[in-house]
């Protein structure tokens, strides 16, 4: 044997882990599921999907960008659309896959926020990325609906798992991303104020958003597309719905106004801001406010733990959308995630809540898209569920704030009053989560 190869560190031998073993193949059985549903055409693909993919195919591709007219959506999904016409894959068959790959996204972000949630447990990870994975709305949404609403939930996730590591630039470009594919991202923005008005996300973070919005926009202005059309594509559709509840499970379900609806619309929305504006200033104030016997955390984020961002979170994406009219059965796509990870972050408080959220939004899934099984369904039933889970993340927030560690979490550092051995943001004195 020669001197080099007796000095040759040994090779290490390549390991597949269990928990790794886990991952790959759950990822696998996701994928098969999916395949039974692809070859059916929705409704929405009928109407909407297929003739925007044709008229880009018939249009140049990319080049049909230059005016966008023919669809109601914001031009990042479009680019996708443009993508798969060079693609060798049926239109249908692309579009759902193309949906399906943001479910793989979305999962690898659920997975990233709960381990930093669950630092010490590499299995509550996996298993709150194959619970997502698994979710009957996830699962139906892109492979059998067609809808890509995975896309942007897939963004607002991950400046989620940005705000949990201190990266607020980062964090705030992910929701103009999101903000870009989607308008319902919206429903995450009273989760943003807070952390911008307690710090934990600076004023100047913000510039993040809308330059990611407007980045977006540049190869479709490159194309010779209309600046103002594109900026105002959210607004034309706004305008678009009318009916107080589009088989959403929201407060609407028990609302029942006869013929014109746009007076009670308008003042739906002046209430649900309002009652969103007093839930923000809530929060923010509590978590300004100096608690006895609370270490002193500074001026920025005073007591904003982990476990306390990700409630926000969950809050703002059932509270608003559960009070705005004309929402649609996808809308609370962002909290049937949310309450997933809340659920592996707080098991003993709110396992309950992802199990509400999804009779609630599938069984409103099922009404809107399933004519064999409508008639046995109740809209106000679902929005009844989707209260108790509403109520439910509530009174566990409420709980966070007034019992839950008060000392704002650092990555890689135990906060005062922690024992390091303990998952961050976990006070000694707090009884521990399983």
């Amino acid at each position: 044997m020669s001197d080099t190869a007796a000095t040759d560190p040994p090779r290490r031998a390549t390991v597949l882990t269990v928990p790794t073993l886990a991952a790959y193949t759950t990822v696998v059985m996701a994928l098969l599921a999916r395949t039974f549903l692809v070859p059916s055409e929705s409704y929405d693909y009928q109407l909407f999907l297929g003739p925007w993919y044709r008229h880009i195919a018939g249009h140049g591709g990319f080049h049909a960008l230059a005016d966008t007219g023919f669809s109601d959506y914001n031009v990042p999904y479009l680019y996708l659309l443009a993508a798969l016409t060079h693609v060798p894959l049926p239109p249908l068959a692309g579009i759902k896959w193309m949906s399906v790959l943001f479910d793989l996204l979305l999962a690898y972000f659920t997975f990233r926020i709960v381990s930093v949630l669950r630092p010490t447990s590499s299995w509550a990870a996996i298993g709150s990325a194959a619970v997502v994975l698994f979710l009957p709305t996830v699962v139906t949404n892109g492979a059998w609906l067609a809808q890509c609403d995975a896309i942007y939930v897939a963004f607002l996730a991950g400046g989620i798992h940005h705000v949990l590591r201190r990266r607020p630039w980062w964090a705030c470009a992910f929701f103009g991303i999101a903000l870009a594919f989607k308008l319902q991202a919206v429903f995450l923005f009273p989760f943003l104020l807070v952390l911008v008005l307690v710090r934990r996300v600076p004023w100047r973070c913000l510039l993040a958003v809308p330059a990611a919005y407007l980045a977006l926009d540049v190869p479709a202005l490159a194309l010779g597309a209309d600046p103002g059309w594109l900026l105002t594509v959210y607004t034309r559709q706004a305008d678009e719905y009318h009916s107080l509840t589009l088989f959403a499970p929201t407060v609407y379900q028990f609302v029942s106004v006869p013929g014109d609806t746009e007076a009670v619309s308008h003042a739906g929305v002046l209430v649900a801001g309002a009652l969103v504006s007093l839930l923000t200033g809530l929060a923010v104030w509590s978590l300004r406010r100096g608690r006895p016997g609370v270490p002193n955390a500074g001026p920025a984020a005073r007591g904003l733990t982990d476990t306390r961002i990700l409630l926000l979170a969950t809050c703002s994406a059932i509270v608003v959308p559960f009070l705005l009219p004309s929402m649609h059965e996808r809308y609370f796509y962002s909290a049937e995630v949310l309450t997933v990870v809340t659920a592996f972050r707080l098991p003993r408080q709110l396992w309950y809540a992802p199990v509400l959220v999804q009779l609630a939004s599938f069984g409103s899934y099922l009404k809107c898209n399933s004519a064999a099984l409508n008639p046995y369904l109740s809209m106000p039933a679902h929005g009844a569920l989707m209260l108790l889970a509403l109520i439910a993340v509530l009174r566990a927030t409420v709980h966070e704030f007034r019992h839950g560690a008060g000392t704002p979490n650092v990555p890689g550092q135990a906060a005062p009053g922690t024992d390091p051995g303990t998952s961050p943001g976990r006070s000694t004195a707090e009884p521990a989560r399983a």
